[in-house]
């Protein structure tokens, strides 16, 4: 253990008592033992403290937030200014890792370029209590800014960060998002630094109907028109043509909101004029299909 770097993990929480203890047990198990958790109670308001504090570990550190914030990773930076450790990760309270997750990870960082670490990831549908895997495909690492722009596959509660790339940011998470924070971060690393890549699942996403990013699809859209408005005048970025695949992801999450809102006769022509790949082949789909299926379509 004196020989492995201090790994400080950040989980935010607002009212999450009903997985919170998966989560830590998730942290607790972890073969990797050099951690802390950086509590950061949001002002909840039912038992997530006291099941946070049942645990007698020195590892677990509790902090109350002075005031409430609903922005999520406005929190989050207020949980870095607590952290002592070269490496971060974040786990959300819904969520949680498997037991090799950090052994596997933290070993990437020998080499000095690599400023972050991601894995695959389970999905679990907790209404179907089925279990899938993110990606089959081989996951990008190296220098992988395009391939982020085309296809942003990091998962949240995968992906630990070396300490100094974060510093070397001029900002941290951007607090105004609430949705897309983690896209922008780690789309801004991948600027200047290196990306590994653990090919295997080392954590699970619950899908179970109340995900903030479920509940907030216009928000979404909106956070990545922002972003979108912001980094295109980043002078490395502006050049990428992937960059426009950000365009057309919004435009995808526009039409699906709206077929689901305003019906499919609103949106059919977007539909048509929406350049052919498998997302135009889903829109298509959800022509055809009644309203209340293209809802689980989407959430899926």
């Amino acid at each position: 253990m004196k020989n492995e770097p201090l790994v400080s993990i950040i989980m935010n929480c607002y009212n999450g008592e009903k997985y919170l203890r998966e989560a830590i047990d998730s942290v607790i198990n972890q073969t990797y033992k050099n951690w802390e958790i950086i509590f950061w109670d949001n002002q909840s308001t039912d038992k997530s403290k006291r099941i946070f504090k049942s645990y007698k570990d020195s590892r677990l550190k509790y902090f109350y937030a002075p005031t409430h914030s609903d922005i999520l990773y406005e929190a989050r930076n207020f949980a870095l200014e607590k952290i002592k450790g070269d490496f971060i990760a974040f786990l959300d309270v819904d969520d949680w890792w498997l037991p090799h997750k950090l052994e596997k990870q933290i070993p990437l960082f020998k080499d000095s370029n690599i400023g972050l670490v991601y894995g695959n990831l389970w999905l679990f549908f907790e209404n179907k209590n089925k279990k899938v895997i993110y990606r089959k495909k081989i996951l990008p690492s190296g220098m992988i800014l395009n391939e982020l722009l085309n296809d942003y596959v990091i998962g949240s509660p995968t992906y630990v960060v070396r300490k100094k790339s974060l510093e070397s940011l001029d900002y941290y998470f951007n607090k105004s998002f609430h949705i897309i924070g983690d896209l922008d971060l780690n789309i801004r690393l991948s600027i200047k630094w290196k990306v590994g890549c653990i090919q295997i699942p080392v954590a699970t996403v619950r899908v179970h109907g109340q995900n903030i990013s479920l509940l907030n699809r216009s928000k979404e859209i909106t956070e990545l028109k922002t972003w979108y408005n912001e980094i295109k005048f980043d002078p490395i970025i502006s050049s990428r043509r992937e960059l426009n695949q950000i365009l057309l992801k919004i435009s995808y999450l526009e039409i699906m909101q709206g077929i689901l809102t305003n019906g499919i006769k609103k949106n059919f022509f977007n539909i048509m004029k929406y350049p052919f790949c498998f997302n135009k082949i889903k829109l298509i789909i959800a022509l055809l299909l009644p309203k209340f299926v293209v809802k689980k379509i989407k959430s899926y």
